[in-house]
This record gives structure tokens, sequence and C-alpha cells, in this order.
């Protein structure tokens, strides 16, 4: 049998801190912080290499009354992961999300974001946006996405996530990532350790305790440098900068004064982005 291995830029940490290299990158970090996926993001737990490998290597796909669970043994233990506890464990709160948006919806949206290289194609390329779109989409791709590579690059599926955070929708990361979870099961030759945060964190919601395990695995966590590197100018991308949309912009409640009311609006819907000119 393979050894299973871990990604080096799969399952980041997310940089959600403003220190002076974050200038010009503030609205979007507070944006992020503000959204229920930041505990997934961020949570950085003790990770046992040995729990995670026995999770990875012991895993099978079992449907249950109905609904589909991800079954492994961990110390003995037998541990069950299905969509709900995922939505549970890494606090998300996208029941009933948007799984994939409409084609046409997507390039809309994507050329109000400004991105530059619009065709019928579904894969879009990150280097075609301004630095915070670019830092967005980043951030989202590295620490929540089943993929190890190509970092440059998105699907529709990542578009439509990206979308729904900025127009206020819910996307279900929650099957997104279980999903994921079940096609590595799946996969014969390219099998990884993946997700380890994450199934850290199930893992610490079934098991009693982890003793005798000593093996430690450090997730990898972006630092001040994303900041440098998502100002960089892509090859054949104008540097044109498209500001977030309004309502992806977090007032301070300090600067408001007391008794006022952050403006947000919960039933955000397409159309009303599509109402108001961003480019």
């Amino acid at each position: 049998m393979t050894t299973l291995k871990f990604a080096d830029t799969h399952n980041m940490v997310a940089f959600l801190s403003k220190p002076a290299e974050s200038d010009g990158f503030e609205q979007i970090v507070d944006f992020l912080n503000a959204q229920p996926i930041r505990y997934a993001l961020t949570v950085n737990p003790t990770i046992y290499i040995s729990c995670i490998e026995q999770f990875w290597s012991t895993g099978v796909v079992k449907t249950i009354n109905g609904e589909v669970q991800l079954h492994a043994l961990v110390d003995g233990k037998k541990i069950i992961i299905s969509e709900a506890s995922v939505r549970r464990d890494l606090k998300l709160e996208d029941e009933e999300g948007i799984d994939c948006l409409p084609n046409s919806t997507i390039f809309e949206q994507l050329a109000l974001m400004g991105y530059e290289k619009i065709s019928q194609k579904l894969t879009f390329y990150k280097p075609f946006f301004s630095p915070q779109w670019k830092f967005l989409i980043h951030t989202i791709l590295q620490c929540l996405s089943p993929k190890t590579t190509a970092w440059n690059e998105f699907s529709s599926t990542m578009a439509s996530a990206i979308i729904c955070l900025a127009t206020n929708q819910k996307f279900n990361f929650s099957k997104f990532i279980f999903e994921g979870m079940i096609r590595n099961l799946d996969n014969v030759s390219g099998k990884f350790l993946m997700y380890p945060r994450f199934v850290q964190v199930f893992l610490n919601q079934q098991l009693d305790g982890l003793p005798t395990h000593k093996r430690i695995y450090n997730a990898p966590s972006h630092t001040k440098k994303i900041f440098g590197n998502m100002r960089r100018v892509g090859k054949g991308f104008s540097g044109r900068v498209t500001p977030l949309f309004p309502t992806m912009v977090v007032q301070n409640q300090a600067e408001l004064g007391e008794g006022s009311a952050i403006p947000t609006d919960p039933h955000h819907t397409l159309g009303k982005v599509h109402s108001q000119k961003y480019i």
C-alpha cells in the first residue's frame, strides 16, 4: 500500500490580521473576519499525524438511512463523518446553501468583480483580478479547496463560492468539503492526507483524548507575505483596481457612533448587485 502524504500548500491556515504590510487589504480582511467561514479558515488544532493517517487509511463510504457517511477507525474507535457533522464541527451555517450558480450568472458576476479574461470556458484565473479580489480567491482556494496544486486557476464551483460570499448568499461549503473527502477515498493514484486541520477537528469531537500520540503535523499557514504576493500584477492584466462590492465593506461600529446600526441586507440578491455599477 502506498504511504499517504500531506500536501504542503493544502488546507492552509488563513492570515486575517492587519499588519503594516496589509495596507490596501483592510476591507477584504475585515470582510472575511465577519463571515461564518472564518472559523474554518483559521481553526488550527494540534494535528496528530498517526490519527490523520489512520483516518484516511481506514475510511470507507456508507449510506445509513439515506445519509451518505464516511466511516473510519482511529485508535480502535469508529469515527463517523457526514455533511451535517462537517457543518456542525466547522461552524459553517450553510444548510440549504447553493452548490453551483448558473454559468451565465458566474460570467456576469466575475465581470462585475473586474475579471479581465472572460470567455466561455469554465476555468478561471486568479491573476486577472485586482489585489483584494485575488486575496479573497487565494484564501478560499488554499484554505478550503480539496486541491493541492494549480492555485492560479479555479473552477465554476469555486467561482460560485466566491460570488456567493461577495453577494451575501449561502454557499454550501459543508457539502463541498464532504464531497471532496469522499472523492479522495476513491482516488486510487492520488489519495493523500486531505484536510488535516478539519479531520483533527472532527476527531477531537469524537475521541476522548489523544495522550499516546506524539508526532505532530504543523499545518501550513499564510503569513503577512501574502499581501505582497497578491499585489503582484499578473502577465496580461491591466492593473486596473476594481473595488469590493459596497455590501462587502464592514464598517467599524465605533466609527458609526453609539446606537447606529451597521447597514446590512440579509436578503441581498444577485439582482440587487446587477442594478449597481461597480465597473
